[in-house]
């Protein structure tokens, strides 16, 4: 009995040992749950990170987005395969215990700080306006996709006309002329055959679906984007998308174009005429319509920033207000565009 007692202790005594190192690694995933994508200065990629952050949401990885919180890191369940995902695209993170995220996330619930937490589900379908001859490198928002390896359709003004929108929770504009102007290219490159090319592309386009100015096949455009957006969908706008698209709108019934780019002169009262209210974010702006002249209007300040330098172009901006649950504005909800999209291609 003794003896048989011994060997029992002996038995249990090298079970011990040998499950040890499974206990631990038991014991270091049961506190080690969480992994962390930073978004701060720690962070080697932040593009490739957001990329991270499209990935997990394609494969239904649910995410909790850290607004405000070192820079609006990324926290995730720990999976191998997102830590290996990192490791391939050279994304820095960090794999936290289950009682270190509850810290962060007690720290950012404090009312007294500027923090949320916003749980990302779904990932978005993505579509670029943008025409056939693009190439990705001709637009710093499909080149920032690109690089983060987020994916996205290209979609023109035939499949806007067509009524493609509803299927896209996104859209991102190309650098475009919604006016009918072709970019106010004219003055430096009418003669050029790219610029030709264009024109030439446009109008019969125009024609094809039943407009008979560029100008106007643009009004159908910008219009059908703003009820997208009224309907619910994303408008993420840069460059001179932005301000032709406003002017494109309240321009609606206008002329605003010189002969120069539609063969007709323009209306007299054109300025007169704007109807600022049916514009999204500008008003009270004055039309450069000179052709020669490469500018819509005074939204655009260039000029201004080419004469101050660049040590008096500093501002700053206050303190990013994060969306809670109980918000309902569509603002807010776009700021998942503004650190993917914006803040890494300004």
């Amino acid at each position: 009995m003794t003896r048989a007692l011994m060997t029992t202790r002996r038995l249990s005594d090298h079970l011990r040992v040998a499950l040890l190192p499974l206990l631990l690694l038991i014991g270091l995933q049961l506190h080690a749950t969480k992994l962390l994508i930073p978004m701060d200065g720690s962070q080697r990629d932040h593009l490739k990170a957001y990329g991270i952050a499209f990935w997990g949401l394609e494969r239904e990885v649910p995410i909790d987005w850290l607004l405000n919180y070192r820079g609006g890191s990324f926290l995730f369940d720990h999976m191998k395969a997102l830590e290996q995902e990192c490791l391939i695209r050279g994304v820095t993170f960090q794999i936290i215990a289950d009682a270190q995220a509850s810290a962060i996330l007690a720290e950012i619930s404090d009312p007294e700080v500027n923090m949320e937490v916003v749980r990302l589900e779904k990932a978005p379908k993505i579509a670029v306006y943008a025409p056939e001859s693009f190439q990705p490198w001709d637009d710093a928002v499909a080149l920032v996709m690109e690089y983060a390896e987020i994916p996205y359709e290209r979609i023109y003004d035939p499949q806007i006309i067509a009524g493609v929108l509803p299927k896209y929770d996104w859209l991102h504009l190309h650098h475009e002329d919604f006016t009918g102007q072709y970019g106010k290219f004219y003055r430096a490159y009418r003669n050029a055959p790219w610029y030709q090319a264009m024109v030439q592309e446009s109008e019969e386009m125009a024609r094809s679906l039943g407009f008979a100015k560029v100008s106007q096949m643009k009004l159908a455009v910008a219009t059908s984007i703003r009820d997208y957006v009224a309907r619910g969908g994303y408008l993420f706008t840069m460059c001179s998308g932005t301000d032709s698209f406003d002017i494109g709108l309240a321009a609606e019934g206008v002329d605003i174009c010189t002969p120069e780019f539609d063969g007709d002169p323009i209306d007299p009262q054109a300025q007169q005429k704007l109807d600022y209210s049916k514009a999204f974010a500008f008003k009270d702006f004055k039309l450069v319509t000179d052709p020669m002249i490469y500018e819509f209007s005074d939204i655009d300040a260039t000029d201004i920033h080419s004469r101050i330098g660049q040590p008096r172009d500093f501002f700053t901006l206050i303190s990013f207000q994060p969306c809670s649950a109980r918000t309902t504005s569509r603002w807010c909800a776009v700021s998942w565009a503004r650190p993917l999209l914006s803040a890494r291609i300004s």
